[in-house]
């Protein structure tokens, strides 16, 4: 409970304005959550059968006002993304001989994927280029993590708990391989051939109080085209997992000359990592 009285006190007003932004924020973002949670509980009973009729009578509103919820608000999905705004960390690279940290035009095109998909679900995105080595913060709640273990080290430990799916590299470089198979995807760009494979999962946070999404190609093209995946499977991927973890391989082609999407496909089943959240 807010108490407002104590907040109207307080005596610098730059101070006051700042507490009760923060507030609203915060308040804001839970009403949508508690919306969210009530368009879903309202489709699970439709979906079991029950009228919009007997739905209203059930939770004490009028039939108009279901329809109205079920029609507006934010949609059940938006969870698998995350409750609040969205922290996109992108795995950067150090330019030869600059300073700078860049990321390529793939990675930003994977982020304006995610960015404009968090858009039509409510959600706010910012993004965070992390820099080599790549030690990227992941003990923190609604992010989602851009980039190969090739630039980002660290989440290559955390991978290790997937498993079903994972990255693994040698001589010829870096690969995906289904560890319940043996089945290993090579890029076949490295062939130069359009096209490119990528790893789509929520992963464990190291310290255990919640998970992150992780979206990452071999290559440029295939972290794009992992956000593609994600962009047009949402609903599905919600239906199938929830917000439980799992971990599947994608193939994405793609235009040579536009580097436009031509097809983004599973290769590998959605594998559900039961037991854990």
């Amino acid at each position: 409970m807010i108490d407002v009285h104590a907040l109207v006190d307080v005596p610098d007003p730059a101070d006051r304005a700042r507490r009760a932004g923060g507030l609203i924020d915060e308040h804001q973002s839970a009403i949508l959550e508690l919306s969210r949670v009530r368009r879903e509980a309202l489709e699970d009973m439709l979906s079991k059968g029950m009228t919009q009729v007997q739905i209203a009578e059930k939770i004490g509103m009028t039939r108009a006002r279901v329809g109205q919820l079920l029609s507006s608000g934010p949609r059940p999905e938006r969870i698998f993304l995350g409750t609040g705004p969205l922290t996109v960390a992108l795995g950067g690279k150090r330019e030869s001989e600059k300073p700078k940290v860049a990321v390529s035009a793939e990675m930003l095109a994977a982020y304006e994927c995610v960015s404009e998909l968090a858009r039509t679900m409510n959600l706010k995105t910012q993004s965070e280029v992390v820099p080599p080595p790549g030690m990227v913060k992941l003990n923190r709640p609604n992010l989602v993590v851009v980039g190969s273990p090739r630039i980002l080290p660290f989440v290559e430990q955390v991978l290790e708990s997937d498993e079903n799916l994972g990255f693994a590299n040698d001589e010829d470089g870096w690969y995906l391989v289904n560890k319940l198979t043996g089945e290993e995807f090579r890029s076949p760009i490295n062939s130069g051939k359009s096209a490119d494979y990528a790893y789509i999962g929520r992963l464990p946070r190291p310290d255990g109080r919640g998970s992150f999404l992780y979206l990452a190609g071999i290559h440029g093209p295939g972290t794009h085209g992992a956000a593609h995946y994600l962009e047009k499977n949402l609903e599905k991927l919600y239906r199938e997992v929830k917000t439980r973890r799992f971990s599947l391989i994608v193939r994405y082609t793609f235009d040579a000359k536009t580097a436009e999407l031509e097809s983004v496909e599973p290769v590998t089943p959605l594998y559900k990592h039961e037991g854990v959240s």
